[in-house]
Parts: structure tokens; C-alpha cells; sequence
């Protein structure tokens, strides 16, 4: 059975689950309700829970003049999903990705990922940071939002608008979210208390984890003002197990050269005994011709009598590296398994002071506060030699003695001598913090003219204290094993020692100049800070001139002030020490377990592991100095002012006219002043990419955009509306891409360039759509989207010699790399688009027609099929572009959709939601003979469930991942290589509110 039968087959038991818990609490209620009614006259029915929650939204989104998708709350202090990410791939066009431990993290709206898409708090753009491992990758950069970093509970709805109007701030091609946390005189109760309890269960950490919130709201002096206050709390022990390869490299990656540039002689691994060199240098270099040749010298490693299995590697050519051996074979660059461990703590609350005096005045003060903290764990058992090259005894120092490829020349299986063993640990401390105060008020001074107006500023801090990498290593270990074989997305690694055994593994200083590492550590770059700054100022003015016609103008300043922060170790600390006397290895370290278990794939029961406390301890890690720009640390300031005004004009022609219209035509005006400073280790020679040279370098510059739209709505009947909505749309570029400033990684010469002088993504966009509420609560609708992408931005990779890049030499000490080898170095650049098209089919199905209790059920669905075309520039030297190729977005899923099948009589309700995401980019171009990384498909099927046992108690039980869903990474369009598989447990949660 496929995964995806597996899923459908759990949708339809949670349903029939569902109908029999329901059947006996609908008669009761029936019941109840029966006998409070009597015979009376009922005059007004209030619809709460879920289906109240969808009954808002509806009206919400008919009542708009642009697209916009509504999510409310159910009940005080209850959003309706554990976090909001999650929430909204309910949305049509609005798919979710996840970070560690599962966690929604980012959306897309639309195929347009979270660079597209603004998010407002309160009326106030902001922007939200996490850190995260690696593979998700890392922290974002500035102007990204990551939803994580909020508890759901204090937010009171959200709004995902995919059309833009003039009076809504710029900067978004896929959509604008608006996140409302409630205010005072959202309640018709002068005074309400809620406090919410929750027990949150993971079936891969067994944990059992609080989860807590509450709110309070009063009215006073003849409900003219009030006072709310909301906090949550959540604290998490997450664990994640699984597979990565890091990456996917062809064999010739790494492989040792023994001829000369002009008449390379390449050898993939070391050579077999018997081996006969043809090409045309007639002597063999000084790695693969003899025993000692292949081995490091701290441990002796034979060559290989098979020639079969070398020459395997050695015939398989790309079409493209004809003459380049082991070019068309892959491998795993660090085949490992996973183990990560997560501690969190999620901590949010608003304060709100509302002051309504009159019907025409409204002064709100409103306060947020969230704290997102974590410390992340990861360990992993790796092999290392294939990621390596010859000046680190890598992979030209492994004996292949059996190996085979598939088709596409993915490894199937392998057995290897010579392989260096690893048990790496990384210890990943960060804060994210949020901060937003703003105070906005509304006065009508007349019936047809009022005043709006909104000052505010934010604060998103993301701290990374600690950043601390350890490993322990076992050289030349033979017997290392990969086997892919019976179709396996991941393999069954051997490591052909006793990975449980601290005596295999050595930590101490490299006999050779770190040719040989016996283990070490790394802070990489830790302690950091990222900061983005928010000040918000804006004033709009509207009247009313007569019954059809409104016009609205308007002006707002912005100010984003980014700082990025980095430090190094300083430099004198940076060797590996010798353990203290009479320390041992098992004297610093811990055992890993359980993956055998929970993830299977051959992972072992146990490995060892250094034990981070201890090993901070011993070496006394707290009294370690560091040091910033003046040994190499990044540092960036980014300074953005932006100054805008708009007028638009309303129009609505009520019901004189046969087929009623309205809408709002407008035109937006935005100049944007950029201030952008990055830090260089050295003074940059000529032809580098910076125009100025030094450490500080700044680059000043400004651009501008006239940005028209317009929204129409045609009321065909009163139940059937048609939309239409044009308009020119910008998206600025990511705030740290901004920053004059390049870094390199030795191992893999590789490197990076920012640019500053990066235009904006531009483009037209059309939308189409038909709505038809056919009954109270219902809705079908199609919707055609059509985006021009008139530019685009995205690295080009060219070779560039190491020093004309600007940096020390000294950045390259102790690493395999020399100042004279060339690197591949992608710059960001301006790029042509593409078009972006797709439609959107969306049900929400109240089934009140239906007799009895089935009149309580109802079905939500929803689908979107998006296309791109965007032609992206794989290398170019010199300016000229020598390779490229034609794909999708990145970050778009052609398509994807979801389902969800309720019941909610008022009294009892439970819901079964299932979505899915098409595999998707995730970045392109890969790595050396790999296209593309991308994300495997996902379906996920959550359930929830409330019962109201009195009109204060309210009892929940939740369910996430019911089908135990993987997230799978991969490498190249064709072969599909795994990169990264993890499983993260199913979760449960159970809990109560309880309202005064």
C-alpha cells in the first residue's frame, strides 16, 4: 500500500471514528437544546466553535473588494490549529514548509515563497527570525517571517490577501498576512477571563509537555474603554531521527589529479593493485601506486585487489565530462545518520488599551511580546572520506573493493577500505525575540469624512550565543558499507567498526598539519545577533463624496534597520588540544540511542558521542575568547527608508444598477533609500566586487516604483460575484543579500558575493474569479491568477581565483585550500523573470440540508495547480553564460490541496484535515553534476476535537501527522537522490479552557 493510500485509508477511520463518538453527544444535545426551546420561538441563532469560526471568515471574505482568504478564531483565546503556518495551508494557493521537528516554519502563497510575502501585526509590517539547522536552511535574513516564532493562542484571526490595493503597503507578489491580536471591544461581555490548559505528548521523544494560555479583557467607564491582556506559554522536548547525505557529489569531485592542468590524469579513489595507467602522463602520481601510498600513516590501509569494481567508478562519464572518470557516478558526500533534540520554550503576550469615547473615535494601544527559545541538539554517525579531498586523506585514500550504480549512476552498493569514521555533535543555542508596540486611531468628523493613522516600531532580535561543533574520529576503518538496494531512499550504512565503543575513536591534535584530524571542534561564527528594526508612520484620509464614490489618500515612512553580527574564535584558541592526563574519550562523551527503533534503515542501536557539558568543562570552553571584525567575523548594517503615498478612489453603485459593481481603482508612489555596510577582513584589491575598499564598505542608493491596481467586483446575482483584479507589484530583495560583503568555505572551494546594488523583483499581475455562496456558510469559487515576473534575482556561479576576491590568505590557514586555487563563486544578480500562472478551486460545504444529526457536518476543499517558467544561469565565466536551464520557482509546488471533513453540532465538534504538497525546488543550481535540490511530495492528516461540557468547560484533544509522514529532501531532477529524510513522530495533545 502507498504512503498515500495509507493516508486516505487513515482520513476515512478518523471520520468513522469521529461519526461514532459524535452519534450519542448529537442526540444529547439535540436533546438539551430540545428542552430549552420548547416550543418557543427561537429569534436568533449564534453560531460558535469551527463552524462559526468559517461562518466569519465567509462573510469577511464576500465582503471585500480584493481576494482575501479569512482564518478566525474559534472561541476566546482559541485559534483554530497549534501554530499559525499550519493554519493557513487551508487556505487555497497557500502551502506550508517545515522546519525542524516538523514545525510549520514559512508559507507560499500561490508558488511565490515567504521572500514574497508581507506580513502585518496589528496594522504594522514585521518581520520574524528563527535559526534552524542547515539542511532547512539556517536563520533567514532580515525580512523573512517565520510563524514559529509566535504561540497561536495570542492572535485572534488572520487574513491572507493575494490582490494589493493602493492604500495596502507594497512589497508583496504573492500576498500580504495580516495577524490581529484581539482588542477589548471585540467582546460583547464586558468582562471575560480564560485560562487554557494542554498536555502535548510526541510518540519519537516520548515527552509529555505543558502548553498553557489565558486572557482577560474589562470594560470600564460606561464601556468606553477597555484594558485586554493575553499570555501563552509552551515548553517542548522535540526529537527528530533520520538520514543525510549532506550532499551528492560524483565520484571526480574530490578525486587527485596526478597530471597537469592541461593534461589531467584523474584518479576517483585510490587504485587497485594491477592498475595500468593509460592516459597519456605514463606515471602514476604519489597517491594509489603503492600500499603506503593509500594509507595516511597513522593507520595502514591496503589497496584494493579488485580492478573490477575501481573500474566500475572509473568508466562512468557524464556526457558532458566525456573524459573525466567517476564524473557520472554518485555518492553520498557524508552518509549519515541523524539524531536532533530540541528544547524549546514559547512565550507570547499582548496588552491592548482601547479607547472608544464616541461611536466616531477609536484609539487602541496595542503591545506584543514573544520569546521563542531553543537549544538544539544534533549528533550524527557519519563517513567522511567522500566528502574529502587528497590534502585531507580523503576520498582518493578509500579502496573500493565492490560497488554498483543504477541507471542514472546513483551508488546501489558499495563496501570500501580506508574510510574515516566520524560521531560529529553540534550544540545550537538562539533566542528570537519579538517586540511591537503601536498605537493607531480612527475619527469620523463627519458622516462622510474621517482620519486614520498608525505609529509603531518593532524589534526582531534573533541571539545565537553558541554555535559548537565536536567530533571524534576513527582513521582508515575498513568494511564501510552503503547499500541502497530494494529500491531504499536511505541506505544501511556500515561503519565496519564498534561505533559504541569509545576506544575506537581518537580526540586529539592532527600528527600532520590537519591532513590527519583525530578530532576537534568548531564555533562557527557563534556568539551572533541579528537585529531588525521596524518604525512604522502612516496617515490616510477619506471621504465619502456622495453614494457611489469614495476617495481615500494617504502617506506612510518606514524606516528597517538590519545589524548582523558574527564573531570568531580568536585565532590562538582554534587548535585542538590534547585530552588532560588521565582523560579519556569515554570521559568526555555520551551515548546516542534508540534510532535502531525509531527510525530503522540500519541505524545502530548506540553510538558514542562526545557529551557537550563535559567536554566544555574540561577545556574550559566559558573562558574562551572571542573576537569580531578584525579577525574575519561578518558584520552588516542594512538602512532602508521608505516613503510612500497613494490615492485611490472607491466605488460602489448599489443596487440601481442591473448588475451591481464595486470596487477601487488607485495608484501607489514609493522612492526607497538604501543604505547598505559591510565589513572586509583586508583592503580589496582591484576588480574586486565592492566599490570601495578597506573594512567598511558602504554603498549608498536609492530607487523608485509607481505601483497602479485595481479591484472590481461584479454582483452577477446577489449569491454570484465575479472579481477582477490588476496591478504592478514589487518585492524588495532579502535585507542580509544586501551587504557588501564574500565568504568562502575551504573544503569545498566554494564562495559567496552579496550585492547591493540589487533591484527589486518587479511584476504584472491579473486575477480572475467566480464566487457563488450558494447557501448560508457556503462557498464554491474558481480563481485564474497571472503574474508577469518582469525580473528576477538569483546566485550565478563562475570560476574566480581565491585572490580576487578580496579576503586574507590567512582564511585559508590549516584548510586544504591555497590562495592560487580556484573557486566557484556565485554572486547575486539582477535576472530576467518569467511568467507565474495557476487557478484555484475552492469548496466549504455546510451540509444544513441534510436531516438529523448529519446536518452538523460539513466539507472544506481545496486544490491550485501553479506553473513557472524561470530560466536560471547554472555558470557563466567571464560574463558569458556558458550553461543554463528552464524550471519552476523555487519554492513552488505545481500543485497541491486540502481536505477536511467536520462536525460540530455547537455543543461537540471534530475535524479530520489532510494536506498535500507536490514536491518542489528548493534550490537551484546544486552542486557539481546535480541540477537541483528539491522536497519530495508530503501528505499530512491532523485531527482535532472539542466537547463544551457546560458553558464554562471546554475539553480539546488534538492530533498531528496521524500518518507519520517523512519529509524527504533530494538531489537532481532525474536521479532523485535522497538528501535528508527525517521522522518526526506523531503528536497528540490534550487539554481544557475553562472560561469565568
Amino acid at each position: 500500500m502507498s504512503k498515500y493510500s495509507r493516508s486516505m485509508v487513515c482520513v476515512a477511520v478518523s471520520a468513522a471514528l469521529g461519526s461514532a463518538l459524535i452519534a450519542p453527544l448529537a442526540a444529547s444535545a439535540a436533546e438539551t437544546q430540545g428542552g430549552e426551546t420548547g416550543g418557543g420561538q427561537l429569534e436568533e441563532v449564534v453560531v460558535t466553535g469551527f463552524r462559526g469560526s468559517l461562518n466569519t471568515a465567509l462573510a469577511e471574505k464576500r465582503a471585500e473588494t480584493a481576494a482575501i482568504d479569512v482564518i478566525a478564531a474559534e472561541d476566546i483565546g482559541k485559534f483554530p490549529d497549534s501554530n499559525l503556518a499550519e493554519s493557513m495551508q487551508r487556505i487555497p494557493g497557500v502551502t506550508l514548509s517545515r522546519g525542524d521537528g516538523g514545525e510549520g516554519r514559512n508559507i507560499s502563497v500561490r508558488g511565490l515563497g515567504p521572500l514574497f510575502t508581507r506580513v502585518r501585526i496589528n496594522g504594522m509590517e514585521a518581520a520574524a527570525q528563527t535559526g534552524s539547522s542547515d539542511i532547512y536552511g539556517a536563520g533567514n535574513n532580515g525580512r523573512s517571517f517565520d510563524f514559529n516564532v509566535f504561540p497561536t493562542e495570542i492572535f485572534s484571526q488572520l487574513a491572507v490577501r493575494k490582490t494589493p490595493s493602493a492604500d495596502v503597503e507594497e512589497g508583496s507578489l504573492g500576498a500580504t498576512v495580516d495577524l490581529q491580536a484581539p482588542r477589548p471591544f471585540d467582546f460583547a461581555e464586558d468582562r471575560v477571563l480564560t485560562l487554557t490548559g494542554r498536555g502535548v505528548f510526541n510518540t519519537i521523544s516520548e515527552d509529555l509537555d505543558p502548553r498553557a494560555s489565558m486572557l482577560f479583557s474589562q470594560k470600564f467607564f460606561d464601556n468606553t474603554f477597555g484594558v485586554l491582556a493575553s499570555a501563552a506559554f509552551q515548553k517542548r522536548n522535540i526529537r527528530e531521527v533520520g538520514y543525510s547525505a549532506v550532499d551528492v557529489l560524483s565520484a571526480n569531485t574530490n578525486a587527485n589529479n596526478i597530471g597537469t592542468s592541461q593534461n589531467p590524469i584523474w584518479l576517483p579513489f585510490c587504485t587497485p593493485i594491477g592498475w595500468t595507467e593509460t592516459a597519456p602522463s605514463p606515471t602514476p602520481g604519489t597517491r594509489g601506486a603503492s600500499e603506503e601510498n593509500c594509507s595516511s600513516g597513522y593507520v595502514t590501509n591496503p589497496r584494493s585487489s579488485d580492478l573490477a569494481a575501481y573500474q566500475t567508478v572509473y568508466n562512468l562519464r557524464r556526457d558532458s565530462l566525456p573524459n573525466v572518470p567517476g564524473s557520472g557516478a554518485f555518492l553520498p558526500r557524508l552518509p549519515r545518520y541523524v539524531n536532533s533534540e530540541q528544547d524549546t520554550e514559547r512565550t507570547g503576550g499582548t496588552l491592548t488599551l482601547q479607547w472608544m469615547p464616541t461611536e466616531n473615535t477609536n484609539i487602541v494601544l496595542d503591545g506584543l511580546l514573544s520569546r521563542f527559545q531553543v537549544e538544539r541538539r544534533d549528533n550524527y554517525i557519519l563517513g567522511l572520506s567522500f566528502g574529502r579531498n587528497l590534502t585531507n586523506n580523503g576520498q582518493p585514500m578509500v579502496s573500493v573493493r565492490d560497488i554498483s550504480f543504477d541507471e542514472h549512476g546513483s551508488v546501489q552498493y558499495a563496501v570500501f577500505d580506508g574510510v574515516d569514521v566520524r560521531s560529529e555533535g553540534l550544540v545550537d543555542q538562539f533566542v528570537s525575540t519579538f517586540e511591537q508596540v503601536n498605537l493607531s486611531f480612527e475619527h469620523a468628523f463627519t458622516d462622510r469624512f474621517k482620519l486614520t493613522g498608525l505609529a509603531g516600531r518593532s524589534n526582531s532580535i534573533w541571539d545565537g550565543p553558541m554555535r559548537l561543533q565536536t567530533f571524534l574520529d576513527a582513521i582508515d576503518t575498513r568494511n564501510f558499507t552503503l547499500d541502497f538496494r530494494g529500491g531504499r531512499e536511505t541506505p544501511l550504512i556500515g561503519f565496519g567498526i564498534d561505533v559504541n565503543d569509545p576506544g575506537a575513536f581518537a580526540y586529539q591534535p592532527s600528527p600532520d598539519g590537519n591532513q590527519t584530524v583525530l578530532g576537534g571542534f568548531s564555533t562557527q561564527g557563534k556568539p551572533s545577533r541579528n537585529v531588525t528594526q521596524i518604525a512604522t508612520f502612516d496617515l490616510a484620509a477619506e471621504w465619502q463624496a456622495n453614494d457611489m464614490f469614495a476617495f481615500t489618500w494617504g502617506g506612510q515612512y518606514r524606516e528597517n534597520d538590519f545589524h548582523s553580527r558574527n564573531s570568531n574564535l580568536v585565532p590562538s584558541q582554534v587548535p585542538v588540544q590534547a585530552l588532560p592526563d588521565g582523560v579519556t574519550v569515554a570521559d568526555i562523551s555520551r551515548r546516542i540511542t534508540g534510532l535502531d527503533d525509531l527510525f530503522g534503515s540500519g541505524a545502530p542501536a548506540s553510538w558514542v558521542a562526545v557529551d557537550p557539558k563535559k567536554w566544555r568543562d574540561v577545556f574550559a570552553f566559558g573562558d574562551m575568547d572571542f573576537c569580531g571584525v578584525e579577525c574575519g567575523a561578518a558584520q552588516s548594517e542594512i538602512l532602508e527608508k521608505v516613503t510612500s503615498g497613494y490615492f485611490m478612489v472607491s466605488f460602489d453603485s448599489g443596487s440601481d444598477w442591473t448588475i451591481p459593481i464595486r470596487g477601487d481603482i488607485g495608484v501607489r508612489y514609493v522612492q526607497t533609500d538604501q543604505r547598505a555596510v559591510g565589513h572586509i577582513p583586508v583592503n580589496a584589491p582591484a576588480g574586486a566586487p565592492f566599490p570601495t575598499v578597506g573594512q567598511r564598505n558602504q554603498v549608498d542608493r536609492d530607487y523608485s516604483d509607481t505601483l497602479p491596481s485595481l479591484n472590481v467586483v461584479f454582483e452577477l446575482t446577489p449569491d454570484l460575484l465575479a472579481r477582477f483584479s490588476a496591478a504592478k507589484v514589487m518585492s524588495r530583495p532579502e535585507l542580509g543579500n544586501l551587504t557588501p560583503t564574500a565568504s568562502i568555505t575551504a573544503t569545498t572551494r566554494t564562495g559567496t558575493v552579496n550585492n547591493p546594488f540589487l533591484d527589486p523583483i518587479r511584476a504584472k499581475t491579473a486575477d480572475l474569479s467566480l464566487e457563488w455562496y450558494f447557501r448560508p456558510g457556503s462557498l464554491l469559487s474558481v480563481a485564474y491568477f497571472y503574474k508577469d515576473i518582469e525580473t528576477y534575482i538569483q546566485r550565478i556561479t563562475s570560476p574566480v581565483v581565491y585572490t580576487e576576491l578580496g579576503l586574507p590568505n590567512a582564511l585559508l590557514d590549516g584548510t586544504p585550500a591555497s590562495p592560487t586555487d580556484v573557486f566557484n563563486v556565485s554572486r547575486l544578480e539582477n535576472t530576467d523573470g518569467g511568467p507565474l500562472k495557476g487557478f484555484e478551486l475552492n469548496a466549504q460545504v455546510q451540509l444544513d440540508m441534510l436531516p438529523g444529526f448529519w446536518s452538523n457536518f460539513g466539507v472544506l476543499g481545496n486544490y491550485t495547480r501553479v506553473e513557472s517558467e524561470i530560466e536560471y544561469i547554472l555558470t557563466s565565466s567571464g560574463g558569458v553564460v556558458t550553461s543554463s536551464t528552464t524550471a519552476d520557482l523555487v519554492g513552488l509546488s505545481k500543485n497541491s490541496a486540502s481536505g477536511t471533513l467536520f462536525y460540530d453540532d455547537g455543543r461537540f465538534s471534530i475535524r479530520t484535515t489532510g494536506t498535500y504538497r507536490d514536491k518542489y525546488i528548493r534550490g537551484i543550481p546544486a552542486s557539481a553534476g546535480s541540477d537541483l535540490q528539491g522536497n519530495s511530495d508530503t501528505f499530512y492528516v491532523d485531527a482535532a476535537a472539542s466537547w463544551n461540557f457546560n458553558d464554562h468547560l471546554t475539553l480539546i484533544l488534538e492530533a498531528q501527522n496521524l500518518t507519520e509522514e517523512r519529509n524527504t529532501l533530494f538531489i537532481d531532477s532525474v536521479r532523485e537522490d535522497t538528501l535528508f529524510q527525517t521522522d518526526i513522530g506523531r503528536t497528540y495533545t490534550v487539554g481544557a479552557t475553562y472560561k469565568f
